[in-house]
């Protein structure tokens, strides 16, 4: 499994250098325990496959979709998500090290235990996205749409949620006096949920 805080990869059994499957179309394929470097994604289409705990070194993602395709334990370094989108995936327990995410759309799927330190995911979209238990430590999502997403047990010190949208999404494991919210958008509820981890003791009037 990935280590979220060394970013020590799983041991891979095999390498792959330089793949190219830039406008392919690939279905329910199984990789396990592959290395691959500077592949070639752009623009793929991704429906169904799986990858259990491979490592993605300066992969490219751009413009490419992902459909029920699952991405357990992986380690991404150095690889750009542009324009990439994932729908209803898979990616429990990856981790993610120095990589791109503008204008990546991510719309449900299960990112539980996911390693996303320091990540920069300024507009970017993540909708309806289980991120339990996730390690968001010193994130960026300025600027970012983060709605109806399941953040409880998430390590969120130092995120900065600046500008984002925040509705719907469960907050409770939020920390306001070590998080950046200015500007961003929240419901009355989750004005409340912030301002009790804050210690106020909110009432309703009368």
């Amino acid at each position: 499994m990935a280590d979220r805080l060394t970013g020590e990869a799983p041991t891979t059994r095999e390498t792959r250098a330089v793949l190219d499957w830039s406008c392919h179309v690939i279905a329910g394929q199984t990789h396990d325990s592959i290395l691959f470097v500077d592949p070639d994604f752009s623009e793929m289409e991704n429906n169904g496959s799986t990858f259990n705990e491979c490592t993605f070194q300066r992969a490219q993602f751009n413009a490419s979709t992902h459909v029920d395709a699952a991405f357990i334990n992986c380690t991404f370094r150095n690889c750009n998500f542009y324009g990439a989108e994932l729908k209803d995936c898979k990616l429990m327990g990856s981790v993610f090290e120095k990589c791109s995410f503008e204008n990546m759309a991510v719309v449900g799927g299960n990112w539980s235990f996911v390693g996303l330190r320091g990540a920069n995911l300024s507009h970017a979209s993540l909708r309806d996205v289980r991120l339990r238990e996730a390690d968001l430590t010193g994130a960026m999502f300025t600027g970012s749409v983060l709605t109806g997403s399941d953040l409880s047990g998430c390590s969120l010190q130092n995120v900065d949620f600046s500008g984002c949208d925040l509705r719907r999404s469960d907050l409770s494991s939020i920390d306001a006096a070590n998080a950046a919210l200015r500007g961003a958008i929240i419901t009355i509820d989750q004005t409340i949920a912030i301002a009790e981890s804050l210690g106020l003791d909110v009432r309703v009037d009368g």
